[in-house]
């Protein structure tokens, strides 16, 4: 199976060098509570030009990104890593389905987001910190490599879906409210 070829070639990593351990065990539990700080940020700073479409449309896409996994989550039965191999676990975590990853579809979900309706340049900073937080979900040992890249799929979806829907509604001549 690719998926735990690919989390073997990452996670056999993870108990060798403590400080590196220390950095993915802060960047698999941590770094998505700076993603959303930035992203609020960039919120209020929006919000202050007296833009709230873009907020509205950010907040949209969470919703509808947590929505499919969500349903995801309900319809698959993939174990965690820990249930089923033997693994490098470096932060505790409770037995549950896998597919995908809460953590990394809210950090996706909030880069695209920043990326699609804020700022394009700290949306790309924030997609790169995304990235950072699915790799070390898989290198402590509590998510395969294919729960990342879902996670980024619905929330690369739902970004899409929702700047594809307000591109319509404006076209079709809705009424613009910039308050």
């Amino acid at each position: 199976m690719v998926n735990y070829r690919l989390f073997e070639l990452i996670n056999d990593h993870a108990g060798r060098i403590d400080g590196i351990d220390d950095a993915m065990e802060f960047a698999a539990t941590r770094l998505l509570y700076l993603i959303f700080a930035v992203t609020a940020l960039l919120a209020v700073v929006t919000l202050r030009r007296r833009r709230t479409r873009p907020v509205v449309e950010l907040g949209a896409a969470l919703v509808l990104a947590f929505a499919a996994a969500t349903v995801l989550a309900h319809s698959n039965s993939q174990q965690r890593p820990f249930q089923s191999h033997h693994v490098h676990q470096l932060i505790p975590h409770g037995a549950g389905v896998s597919l995908p990853s809460d953590h990394a579809t809210a950090a996706f979900a909030l880069a695209f987001g920043a990326y699609a309706f804020l700022s394009r340049r700290w949306g790309v900073v924030l997609a790169g910190a995304a990235l950072v937080v699915g790799v070390a979900r898989v290198w402590v040992g509590v998510h395969y490599p294919g729960d990342i890249l879902a996670a980024a799929v619905i929330a690369g979806l739902a970004v899409v879906a929702v700047s594809l829907a307000g591109h319509r509604r404006r076209r079709l001549g809705a009424p613009s409210r910039r308050t």
